[in-house]
């Protein structure tokens, strides 16, 4: 089921022709995934094809992926995980409108699909403390999306409240909302990853074994990286993760504001069409709403 309207129809056979000339004799294979901007398909062993679902202008894509593989470049030099490598970026062709990129493979479970271990925590706290670490150069925020302030996502927020009152506790969640935008904020922007969903995190043998999904890295608030707490890790997991991180009571509360804001427009958007991301909305939320 599409899950955008006019979203693009992006099959195996159409990849396997966009990829003959640049991959010939390597086979092609669908990739399974709850993401909602791109198709995903396997390219041999190694590599990943991500096409654009969305319609768009083909300039416009090509400057929006092109800005996403120099985020995946800036990002694999300083993680401490391994993250996907761009390798190119593909014309238009075969029946598809729109340019599409192609990034290296990297091998894990995602924390839809595996356990974590108690050292999970302590793991993605690594990755987050690496990016903060990172000099910005006097970069700040900017755009549309989450990252600046809380007050930025008012509408966006009032309208996913509006559309969720027969999913979840809209009125206990107004409250919640009321309370969480109004927290203050002195820090200066860092690096931040921004769609830490359980999708973008990979796992191996309980750890992180990877992070993925890379295009939306650039500075932003330093709580943007706190989702984990609330859509994948129980209290216990939590509180590890918080005291690895060393996050005060306004960053969290902030990082609490940021999870919020993405999930109540996730929760009524996709309950039909992506019921993975909607059920993490409603697992956030009702997280949010217990540890408030």
């Amino acid at each position: 089921m599409a899950m955008h309207a006019g979203q693009l129809d992006v099959t195996v056979d159409l990849v396997e022709r966009l990829a003959a000339d640049r991959f010939p004799g390597l086979p092609v294979q669908a990739v399974a995934s709850p993401g909602t901007v791109n198709a995903l398909f396997r390219i041999g062993s190694e590599l990943v094809a991500r096409l654009p679902l969305r319609p768009g202008d083909p300039a416009e894509v090509r400057q929006e992926l092109e800005d996403e593989a120099s985020a995946a470049r800036r990002l694999r030099a300083i993680s401490p995980y391994p993250t996907p490598e761009p390798v190119l970026i593909g014309e238009p062709g075969a029946g598809y409108p729109l340019p599409w990129a192609v990034y290296s493979w990297l091998d894990g479970s995602t924390a839809y699909d595996a356990e974590i271990g108690p050292g999970f925590s302590e793991d993605l706290a690594r990755f987050v403390r690496a990016l903060r670490a990172a000099p910005t150069e006097g970069r700040v925020f900017s755009g549309p999306w989450r990252g600046g302030v809380l007050t930025s996502q008012d509408e966006y927020v009032a309208d996913g409240l509006a559309r969720s009152r027969e999913l979840i506790d809209v009125d206990a969640l107004t409250a919640l909302w009321a309370q969480l935008r109004e927290t203050p904020r002195t820090e200066p922007d860092v690096w931040t990853h921004r769609d830490l969903m359980p999708g973008n995190l990979l796992v191996a043998d309980g750890r992180l074994a990877g992070v993925i999904d890379v295009g939306t890295f650039t500075v932003s608030d330093p709580a943007m990286d706190l989702q984990p707490a609330w859509n994948l890790m129980d209290a216990e997991a939590r509180a590890a993760f918080r005291a690895a991180v060393g996050s005060d009571d306004a960053e969290w509360a902030r990082g609490m504001g940021w999870s919020f804001a993405q999930a109540i427009g996730c929760l009524w958007y996709y309950v039909e069409t992506n019921p993975t991301m909607s059920r993490t909305a409603h697992r956030t939320l009702t997280a949010l709403l217990t540890a408030a």
